[in-house]
Parts: structure tokens; C-alpha cells; sequence
């Protein structure tokens, strides 16, 4: 399994008798035993889009016909219902022992084999080569491809290239990672089709209703979703990634027509976190690629736009353990042909081919240098072992005082990403500090350190020279490069404290499973009641499963002390009185099952604070939900929210399309959201429907408005919020300087004096400009504590994302009931540009302005975003339960 080979493939086959080249691409000798998709439902490949039923049958197909080299799991159900699978392919000589070959991989990357038990090991252990297509479902050629590419390796007969791949490594092939969106995008487009295929852009063959095949289920996009783990998907492909450790994973995108390929190496910036070796090897198989592309007339670019710094994407967060991970982009026909732009024809069969050609290129350049990848990978897993010992911030300590919840959720999601999470005894102390028993620590020094690091640590840095690079852009007037968000500290967003040290002793720790349940803190009987102190999500998700079985309860706006305990803010009390037999064990048994606290209340008299009886306890219900849905909203900001409510917090939603909101019986729900909303969200809403949104407003129902959404309700058409949109701030003298003074005639402008460079900018700007966007920081926003809304909260983190600054609201007409922090406290992590900082500073997070019986809640920044915000879950929470009972 050996040497340093690069280029073979193209010359493998000239000699063959071919069969058709439409079956594989390539001509090949083949084994008429193995269903060509011709046979098997008409068409050659990238001639039809493939269904999501026909392409799982057709790899079931496959793997019928080779069970010798060929074997099909499945490792996952979407949310409705489809299959989730994978092919896994080698030689008959490595799947006969394929269990033996796993176990191998396994010891490899377990770190902690000695360099000759590695070397031993290597020498006999196939690599695993992971290629993933159509993660987004309406990406469409990838999943052909994939059919191809498996065919190809099956059927060629006597081919060098194909017989050393499967030789020298285990080629698994996931080859529909989105059968939902897939199936959502061939349904659009088979509706639209005619007589002849269109190849216009415009034509609605190439234009899919909302919310598009892109999305899951829940319109999630799950290339952002690899540590936040939130949906079902990628839950399983990061469990069987784990038990296969691939040493090179693809994920076969599409992009916009007009562009050609993109393969890696990728763009800057690079997460510091990657190795040199591992960008070395993006550069082997690139060049390998371009061989191919050049030999049949491909174009293509490396190094741009598709960077490797966020870790929630499918050729991120494989490299944080070790492997070689790349995203492959091929420019989309969006259907069958696509004209471009200068009269050029895309068409659907050249995204195939092209991917076919791009992913088996990948695995023969493993296959041609299986040493040199499986040997870095090993040395990987044991080096950053090594590399974390050293650390000075090698443990990170969570602490379970304050969210016990959060933190022990927190623990399994780390867990189920190879993460050794372990469990503290009484009288665990660390760096000077004595912790209670139960904390969980983290310790850097193990396989997955690097990504334990850009998870854990307050802050990823960006390389110097490409912050410079970036503001150099923005004072010429260019926007900047950054892809996706730049700060994603798990502990921040997830509202829980953590510290590090150098040295501690786990001699009695245990460790945390993935699948354990969360420890709950259960109640004895109760004489007058049962409380729920409201501290973390597990409260909130107890508090509504009792709401929502017709317990009766009330919620306190003031801290309370009772039976020598503080409670803070927010807590619910379910009285046994005000309740049916049995309340105890029903609490009890929730707070099992979610991993919750309950504690009873033998009296109703309090230390301190309010009584029961008093009017600072409003009485709570389970709260009726619905959400506008559909065209003028943003797809995953709307399914996030959709998600939260419904999978986070089990809060069933009623989902209303936007322009069926005006004729809708809208009194039957307390809380309408709105989610991040598209510019044209007024024109589908209407007037009869912005009248719907007041009058319901007015009547006593709680109007929740998120990110754009908040514009609208700000707007004449609404009217329902004090706040503006803000320009972006600039110096007024020397804007009033540049462009002079007083009036101008219809002939001439008044004269100006430009002083300097300065003032010539402000003097051409555009004075309407919103400020500069922000790719994605972490920010610290600061809570009014007299407010019921910021139960549980003194100050949190928001994610702020794009350009949007809102006008407080002055004390007449409303609450800011979280503002962001000053200029020089706002950033929690990531990067800002300084401008923006200045004018983010004390503006609005959340907002309540009250109109007639009900009441508007405007975020300015989404809490819902990648549903992974989650120390702001218990802030949703508040609002949907306490909204109401403020309200009417």
C-alpha cells in the first residue's frame, strides 16, 4: 500500500473494449452482471434527475449484484421518513475481512499506539476514503454522480486504476445526504416541465417555490450543522464518520450556473487548527484533479470563495480530527440544460461527469499514495494527544452550579463527537478553585484536541494578514471575503461557564456518554406545592410538559426565598391544591425523563419575596402558537425557529402561510411569531394582513418579530414598533464640510472645499448606507432586570449577523429589555469591525412595546439561528409562556 503515485487514471483503459462511455465516463471493460442504470430505469446517466426512491433502489441494486465488494447501511431516517444510506466499496479480499479492517482503523486513530504498532498497522489497513453528495437537496447532479461512480466501481473489469482503489482502500459513497429536499426540488421541477426541456434561467423549471430543495425537513442547512448536531442527518452521518475514521472526506456541492468547478485547495482563511500536512494534501489531490480537467477540456479554480475556518461544515469538522476534508462545487444546470449568460450550454450530464471525474480522481490519489495518507492521519491522532498534554489551557471545567441543565446537555453533544467528557467527584478542585461534585471536564490531551479547541476556546483567531487583507477591502469600498460566521464558542453560545487548567487529577472521574440521560433532581411530597426554579432550559422544557398535561400553575416576576432557598426570577410554582392527585409523581416523572429539577414546598410562607397570592405571581398556561410561513420569510431562519419551538422546547406550532395571515381566525393562538422576513414580506402579507397582525396585537395576542422582521413591524404598513432602521454612522464635519451648505438651484450644486482624502469619502458616499455587514460575531448583551422577560438572565450573548441597527425605544414607548453592551465590553468573540462596534453599542437586542391588550416582542437578532443558540432557549421560553400572561 505504497508509494507516492499521482496521474495513473487517465491512461488506465485505452486499450479496453469499451461499453458505452454514457454509463460510466470512462470507457471500461464491463461486468454485464452489474444493472446499468440504462437497464434498470432508462437513461444513462445525467441524461433524467434521478428520484430520491429510485436512486436508494438503484444502490440497493448495486450492492445485490456485488455482495462480494459492495455493502449497503443505513444510518438514518429524515424527519419524514426517508432512508438514509451508504455504500461501502472495496476489493472482495478487504470486505471478507471488513470487520477486522474497522477494528484497525479504529486502534490507528485511537492515539495510542506506539510508531511501529502504527507503522504495522498501516502497512495492513486499507484507507477509508468518505465521498458525500447532495447535502443540499436541489444541488442535483451530485447524486447522480454518485450512481455513476459506484457503478463504475463495481462493473470495470481489468482496470488498473479501479482494481488498486479498491485495493488500497475502502471507498464509501453516501450518496443522498438530503432525500427530502431532493425529492422536494424533482416534484417542483417535474411540475414545471413541458414538451421540450428549457434551457432559460428564468423559465420555472429553474425557478423552485419556497422554500426550495436546499433544505431538510425543517429547512435546515445541514453544511452548517456538524458540531450544533440538531437534526437527525447529520446525527448519523457523524456517527458512522466516527466509526469509520475516512482519512479523506468530499462533500459534492452545486453553485450558480455561470461558474464553472471548484475544488480544493481551499480559499483563505484557513482555521488555525488545520495542519500544514492536511492543506498539502488538499494541494496532491487538487493537482491530480487538474490533470483530469485539463485532459478533457474542464475548466475549473482553486483557492477561492469556499474557505476552511467555520467547523460546522462537512469539510471542516472531519479535518479537526485528522482527515483531509474538501468541498467540490460544479456550476448547476438546476435541471436539465442552462444557458449562461455569453450562449454557452450547461447542461445537467456535464455536473455528473464532472463529479464522477472529481471524486474518483480523489480516490486514486489515496489509493496511488495510501502510506502517506493513512500513515499522517495516525501520526495525527497520536501527535495532538501529545499536543494537547503540553497545553496550558489543556482542561476546560465546567461548572454545574449555575446551568446545571445546559452544561450536562452540553456534555453529551460534545461526547458524541469523540469527545472524552468526564464526570468529577466531591472535592474536586482545580487551579486554586474547589468545585461542586459533578462537574464535567474536558481534557485537550486526546485524538479530537484540535477540535475540542476551536469548540471550546473563547476565541478562533483569524490569520493577521487576512483580517488586513479584509479591512484593506472595506476602505476601498469592496465587501469583504468572510464566508460564514467567525466565533462559535460552544460554552458562550450555550450560556454556561467554563475556566481552564494546566493540571488536575481525574483519578476518580468517570466518563459521560453521548446517550446518558441527564441526572434530574426529583422532589418528596409536597405539602403546599412544587417549584421549578427557573435557571436553564430544563426548567422551561418541565415547566411546559406540566403546562401542557393541564397542570395549573404561576410564575413569579421577583426573586423569592423560601425553606432557606433562593429562587430566582421567573420560577413556576404548581400548588397541590390548584391541582389534580398525582401532581408530585407527574413532576417527577418529566423531570426524569428531561433531566430537570423539581423541589417541593412544604409552606407557602417565604423568607423573603413575594407570596403565592401576591400580584407579582401571574398565573401561566401552555401557550398556543402559530408562525407566518412560507414566501416573503427567510427558509432557515423560519425552520430554525420552527425547530426550536417545536423539537427544543416541545411547543407544538401552527405554521400560516403569509398571505393567508389576513383571513386567518388568529384569536385562537397567544403568540404569533414572525420570523426573519425577505424584502417582499409586506407585498405577500398585504394590507388585509398587516391590519391581521395589528388587530391581533390589540385584541391581547403576543406578536413575536425576528431580524427583518422587526423593519416591517417598524414600518408605516405596520405600525406596530417605535424603533428605526439606523444609517450607518458617520462623522457629520466632515460629511458637512465635504458637501457644503445650504441650497442648491436646479443648475448648479453649491460650491465645495475637499480638505483631504477623509472628506472625499464621506463626500461620495452613499448617505442612506446601512453600516458595513458583519459576518457573524458573538456579542454580549446586557438585561433589564426589572423586566418578567429577562427571567433568568442578568446578561447573555447574541449572535449579531449583517448590517441591522435599531433606535432604542424611548421610555413612552416601550422596553429595551436587553441592549448590547458598551463599545469596549461588546465583543464576546469573533470578529467586528470597529465602526460597527461603536454604533451597536446600548442599541436594542429585545424589545417590548405594548399596543391596546396585547403586545409586540421584537428581536433584533435572531435567537433561532442553526438552532444553536442555546443558552437563549430559556429567553424563547419566557417569552411564549410569559408573553401571554402579561398580556389581555
Amino acid at each position: 500500500m505504497r508509494g507516492f503515485l499521482i496521474g495513473g487514471l487517465m491512461a488506465a483503459a485505452a486499450w479496453l473494449s469499451p461499453i458505452s462511455v454514457a454509463q460510466s465516463f470512462i470507457d471500461i471493460e464491463a461486468d454485464p452482471a452489474i444493472p446499468t442504470l440504462q437497464e434498470t430505469f432508462g437513461y444513462s446517466p445525467g441524461e433524467e434527475i434521478t428520484a430520491p426512491a429510485d436512486a436508494l433502489a438503484y444502490m440497493k441494486m448495486l450492492a445485490d449484484a456485488a455482495p462480494d465488494r459492495m455493502k449497503l447501511n443505513e444510518y438514518a431516517r429524515t424527519w419524514e421518513g426517508r432512508k438514509l444510506v451508504y455504500g461501502v466499496i472495496s476489493s472482495p479480499e478487504n470486505m471478507a475481512r471488513i470487520d477486522e479492517i474497522q477494528a484497525d482503523i479504529k486502534s490507528i486513530a485511537s492515539g495510542t499506539l506506539s510508531a511501529g504498532e502504527r507503522a504495522d498497522l498501516v502497512a495492513r489497513t486499507p484507507a477509508v476514503v468518505w465521498l458525500s453528495y447532495g447535502v443540499h437537496g436541489d444541488e442535483i447532479s451530485s447524486t447522480d454522480a454518485a450512481l455513476a461512480l459506484a457503478y463504475h466501481l463495481l462493473a470495470a473489469e481489468n482496470d488498473a486504476t479501479v482494481d488498486r482503489i479498491l485495493d488500497e482502500t475502502i471507498v464509501i459513497i453516501d450518496p443522498m445526504q438530503n432525500p427530502d429536499g431532493r425529492a422536494r426540488f424533482k416534484a417542483s421541477f417535474e411540475a414545471a416541465r413541458g414538451l421540450e426541456t428549457s434551457a432559460d434561467p428564468a423559465t420555472a423549471e429553474h425557478d423552485q417555490p419556497w422554500p426550495g430543495g436546499r433544505y431538510n425537513h425543517y429547512l435546515f442547512d445541514m453544511n452548517r450543522d456538524w458540531f450544533a448536531m440538531t437534526q437527525p442527518e447529520t446525527v448519523g452521518r457523524v456517527e458512522q464518520m466516527l466509526d469509520w475514521y475516512p482519512v479523506v472526506v468530499v462533500d459534492v456541492h452545486e453553485m450558480g450556473g455561470e461558474e464553472t468547478y471548484f475544488f480544493a485547495p481551499s480559499a483563505d482563511p484557513f482555521n488555525p487548527y488545520i495542519r500544514d500536512e492536511q492543506r498539502a494534501k488538499q494541494t496532491l489531490i487538487g493537482k491530480n484533479h487538474a490533470r483530469w480537467f485539463d485532459s478533457r477540456g474542464f475548466e475549473y479554480f482553486t483557492r477561492e470563495v469556499y474557505d476552511a475556518f467555520y467547523p460546522g461544515y462537512a469539510d471542516m469538522w472531519p479535518q479537526l480530527g485528522g482527515a483531509v476534508a474538501m468541498t467540490y462545487e460544479q456550476g448547476s444546470a438546476r435541471g436539465l440544460e442552462y444557458q449562461r449568460k455569453d450562449g454557452s450550454m450547461l447542461t445537467y450530464r456535464d455536473g455528473v461527469e464532472h463529479h464522477f471525474i472529481s471524486t474518483l480522481s480523489t480516490a486514486e490519489v489515496v489509493a496511488n499514495n495510501h502510506d502517506l495518507f493513512l500513515g499522517d492521519f495516525a501520526d495525527y491522532r497520536s501527535e495532538v494527544a501529545d499536543e494537547g498534554r503540553k497545553s496550558k489551557s489543556r482542561y476546560f471545567i465546567f461548572d454545574l452550579a449555575e446551568r446545571r441543565w445546559q452544561v450536562e446537555d452540553l456534555g453529551r453533544r460534545l461526547a458524541a463527537q469523540e469527545i472524552a467528557v468526564q464526570r468529577v467527584g466531591p472535592g474536586f478542585e482545580a487551579c486554586g478553585t474547589r468545585y461542586p461534585s459533578g462537574a464535567l471536564v474536558v481534557d485537550r490531551a486526546q485524538p479530537a484536541g484540535r477540535r475540542i479547541a476551536t469548540l471550546l476556546e473563547k476565541e478562533t483567531e483569524l490569520p493577521v494578514d487576512y483580517v488586513a487583507e479584509q479591512e484593506g477591502r472595506r476602505d476601498r469600498g469592496l465587501n469583504h471575503e468572510l464566508y460564514d460566521v467567525t466565533a462559535w464558542s460552544l460554552p458562550l453560545m450555550d450560556g454556561v461557564t467554563s475556566s481552564t487548567c494546566s493540571r488536575v487529577n481525574l483519578s476518580s472521574a468517570s466518563l459521560v456518554g453521548a446517550d446518558d440521560p441527564i441526572p434530574a433532581v426529583t422532589a418528596p411530597n409536597a405539602a403546599f406545592g412544587y417549584a421549578i426554579p427557573w435557571t436553564d432550559t430544563g426548567g422551561a422544557k418541565l415547566a411546559l410538559a406540566a403546562l401542557k398535561e393541564g397542570a395549573v400553575g404561576k410564575a413569579t416576576e421577583e426573586a423569592f426565598i423560601a425553606g432557606g432557598r433562593s429562587f430566582p426570577r421567573g420560577t413556576i410554582i404548581f400548588p397541590v391544591a390548584d391541582n389534580t392527585a398525582g401532581l408530585g409523581a407527574m413532576l417527577n416523572r418529566m423531570a426524569s425523563e428531561i433531566g430537570a429539577e423539581v423541589v417541593a414546598l412544604q409552606t407557602s410562607w417565604v423568607e423573603d419575596g413575594p407570596n403565592y397570592g401576591s400580584d407579582k405571581f401571574k398565573t401561566v398556561a401552555m401557550p398556543r402558537v402559530a408562525m407566518a410561513w412560507g414566501e416573503g420569510t427567510i427558509p432557515t431562519e423560519t425552520g430554525a425557529t420552527r425547530y426550536v419551538i417545536e423539537r427544543q422546547l416541545s411547543v407544538p406550532v401552527a405554521p400560516i402561510r403569509v398571505n393567508n395571515l389576513a383571513g386567518a381566525d388568529l384569536g385562537k393562538y397567544d403568540v404569533l411569531i414572525v420570523p426573519d422576513t425577505s424584502g417582499d414580506f409586506a407585498h405577500r402579507l398585504g394590507d388585509g394582513g398587516a391590519a391581521a397582525l395589528k388587530s391581533f396585537v390589540e385584541q391581547g395576542g403576543v406578536l413575536v418579530g425576528v431580524g427583518g422582521a422587526v423593519d416591517f413591524l417598524a414600518s408605516a404598513d405596520a405600525g406596530l414598533l417605535s424603533t428605526k432602521l439606523e444609517k450607518a454612522y458617520a462623522d457629520g464635519d466632515s460629511a458637512a464640510e465635504a458637501s457644503g451648505e445650504g441650497e442648491e438651484d436646479e443648475t448648479r450644486a453649491d460650491g465645495t472645499h475637499i480638505a483631504g482624502k477623509d472628506a472625499y469619502d464621506a463626500m461620495i458616499a452613499d448617505p442612506d448606507a446601512a453600516p458595513d455587514d458583519v459576518p457573524g460575531v458573538l456579542a454580549n448583551v446586557v438585561a433589564n432586570t426589572d423586566h418578567w422577560l429577562s427571567s433568568g438572565y442578568a446578561k447573555t450573548i447574541a449572535l449579531y449577523a449583517g448590517s441591522s441597527v435599531y433606535r432604542p425605544l424611548m421610555a413612552d414607548e416601550g422596553t429595551n429589555v436587553f441592549h448590547f453592551a458598551a463599545a469596549d465590553e461588546l465583543l464576546a468573540s469573533g470578529y467586528l469591525w470597529e465602526e460597527n462596534r461603536a454604533q451597536i453599542a446600548f442599541k436594542p437586542f429585545v424589545m417590548v412595546e405594548p399596543h391596546g391588550e396585547g403586545m409586540v416582542i421584537a428581536f433584533t437578532e435572531s435567537p433561532f439561528t442553526r438552532a444553536y443558540l442555546n443558552g437563549l432557549n430559556l429567553l424563547v421560553a419566557n417569552a411564549l409562556i410569559f408573553g401571554p400572561a402579561h398580556a389581555r
